[in-house]
C-alpha cells in the first residue's frame, strides 16, 4: 500500500461511507422522531449512554467497508427500540430503582449536606456556582437544593 492510498484511501471507499453516513443520519432522525421526545432531549444516564451508542453506531457503520447501511440501521433502530422500551419500563419502580439514580438533597434550610455532595462529585466551589447561577448568593437564603436525577440541582429559597 503506498503512502496516497493510506492517506487519501479509494474514492469509491470514501463515496460509500459518505452515501452510508448520510443514509444513517436520515435513519437516525427518523427512529428519533418516531421515539419519545425524551430520547435524547434530557440525559439522564441510560439516555446518555443511548446517545453515544447512536454515535458509535453511525460512526462505525458510515466508515467500515465491511459493513453495510442495513446493518448499521437494524442495529440502530434495535438500540432506539431497547431504549424506549426501558424509558416505559421506568415506571415499574424495581426498574426505576436500577436505571435512574436517586434524588440526593442538597441542602436543606441553608445546611449542607456534605455526605450527599460528595456522592454526587461536587466540591463546595461546584455548589456555590450553582447556587449563584440560580439567583442565590446566600446559602442561608436556601430552602432546599436537591440533584435531580438528570444530573441538575434545583433550588428553592426560604418560604
Amino acid at each position: 500500500m503506498n503512502l496516497h492510498d493510506i492517506i487519501l484511501g479509494s474514492g469509491h471507499d470514501a463515496a460509500a461511507a459518505a452515501i452510508k453516513a448520510v443514509l444513517l443520519f436520515l435513519c437516525a432522525i427518523v427512529v428519533l422522531r418516531l421515539t419519545e421526545r425524551r430520547t435524547l432531549a434530557e440525559l439522564a444516564p441510560f439516555d446518555w449512554v443511548a446517545a453515544v451508542a447512536v454515535g458509535a453506531i453511525v460512526g462505525r457503520t458510515a466508515t467500515a467497508a465491511d459493513t453495510s447501511w442495513l446493518t448499521g440501521a437494524v442495529a440502530l433502530t434495535a438500540l432506539m427500540v431497547a431504549h424506549t422500551v426501558v424509558a416505559r419500563l421506568r415506571f415499574l419502580p424495581v426498574v426505576r430503582r436500577v436505571v435512574d439514580p436517586p434524588l440526593l438533597v442538597l441542602v436543606r434550610d441553608g445546611q449542607v449536606n456534605r455526605r450527599n455532595l460528595r456522592r454526587c462529585g461536587l466540591t463546595n466551589e461546584d455548589l456555590a456556582a450553582i447556587l449563584r447561577q440560580q439567583g442565590h448568593l446566600n446559602i442561608g437564603d436556601v430552602h432546599l437544593a436537591i440533584f435531580e436525577t438528570k444530573g441538575r440541582v434545583s433550588v428553592l429559597g426560604t418560604p
